[in-house]
């Protein structure tokens, strides 16, 4: 499936205990190992190790004000995204598209609809995540869809092999912020 033809039908939906399977072996596939190369968005020469596991991805589905995210089209996963309500800021993370779709639309279209949520549903004023902050075609691809650096830093789990194993010692996550209007 190209990426022109999965964006056109794409499909939104809440992940449920059942797609556990599935969405850890997209997020490794998008940030992990050799297939992630395909993409554009591996974290590969960052870190080493997993990105998440079966078990925090069940605890963010059953987590209230939290939903993870699926874009599927004909029954098949495309990408997904952990979205939570933080009081009246909406939180953005996990973004995972098959590295075979990336640079295709079909995670603009998860962004929009993740964004649409926290603002409609959830009635958020802004949405925010973390990005590691050396990630700067990464910072640049959010920037052009009106998210900003915050200069706000948090500081990468270094010794928490649940979240990868770095391959330097200089990561850290900065906060990026958009108004949602």
């Amino acid at each position: 499936m190209n990426a022109a033809a999965a964006q056109s039908r794409i499909v939104f939906r809440a992940a449920d205990v059942d797609d556990v399977a599935a969405i850890v072996a997209l997020v490794e596939s998008a940030y992990r190992g050799d297939v992630s190369w395909q993409g554009w968005t591996t974290e590969a020469d960052l870190l080493d190790g997993q990105r998440t596991d079966p078990a925090g991805v069940a605890e963010l589905i059953a987590k209230p004000d939290c939903r993870i995210l699926l874009a599927e089209s004909d029954g098949r996963l495309l990408a997904c995204a952990h979205i939570e309500r933080q009081d009246a800021v909406g939180y953005f993370g996990m973004f995972s598209v098959r590295p075979d779709l990336q640079g295709g639309g079909v995670g603009r279209a998860l962004l929009e609809e993740a964004e649409r949520i926290a603002r409609a549903e959830w009635h958020c004023g802004e949405m925010q995540m973390t990005v590691i902050s050396i990630r700067d075609e990464l910072i640049a691809w959010y920037e052009r869809r009106s998210y900003r650096r915050s200069g706000i830093f948090k500081p990468f789990p270094y010794g928490d092999a649940r979240f990868g194993i770095p391959k330097r010692d200089d990561l850290r996550f900065e906060v990026l912020i958009k108004a949602l209007a």
